[in-house]
């Protein structure tokens, strides 16, 4: 008798055994999935952050290099600094490193000094147990911004009329700029500052 009821015990547990298994198989696979679309829109994230940045740095370069080539013209300098010249649009450059990062973007210029991208991922979050995922890619999006490190103070009274004025960047740090010695000029991080936008 108590053999037989041991045996009817057993044959109970087993489909409760087999539906605990069952579920936590189901949400182990459901924890996969989940983690596949948050590594898609990670994927996406980071291309469409250095997307950005790609464009806003080459930006930053040409606004740099106008700079150099207009350092004896000091009247010139606010509106580099402003973003207020005739430069390249860089989109090409977010559009290249969204490639390397197996992406496509949407690139426009954000103002005057700015760059908006929003990345698309070539793959798909991939075969999981959500029906209508599998074809599914993330799309994100980042703006990239250009700040003046930089503003011109005017020299020295009785400096003379070819004398041009320093620069004072942050962090302190000030260039003395001589017209007859233009050897040290700041470089382009000295003088722009890019980075993300907050969201």
């Amino acid at each position: 008798m108590t053999s037989a009821r041991v045996r009817d015990d057993a044959g109970q547990a087993f489909p409760i055994y087999i539906t605990v298994v069952a579920g936590l198989l189901f949400l182990a696979l459901a924890y996969l999935a989940v983690g596949q679309a948050a590594g898609t829109r990670n994927e996406a994230q980071t291309a469409a952050d250095a997307a950005a940045l790609a464009a806003a740095l080459e930006t930053r370069d040409h606004l740099a290099d106008q700079w150099l080539d207009n350092v004896l013209e000091p009247d010139s300098w606010q509106d580099i600094f402003e973003g207020r010249v005739s430069v390249p649009n860089a989109c090409w450059r977010a559009e290249e490193l969204a490639a390397r990062n197996d992406a496509s973007v949407d690139c426009a210029p954000d103002g005057l000094l700015g760059y908006t991208v929003s990345a698309e991922t070539n793959d798909t979050v991939g075969d999981t147990i959500v029906p209508g995922t599998e074809d599914q890619k993330a799309t994100e999006s980042a703006t990239a911004v250009i700040e003046a490190r930089c503003s011109p103070k005017p020299p020295a009274e009785g400096a003379g009329d070819d004398a041009l004025p320093s620069l004072t960047c942050e962090g302190g740090e000030d260039w003395d700029l001589n017209p007859d010695d233009l050897s040290d000029l700041p470089k382009p991080e000295d003088l722009f500052d890019v980075h993300l936008a907050d969201s």
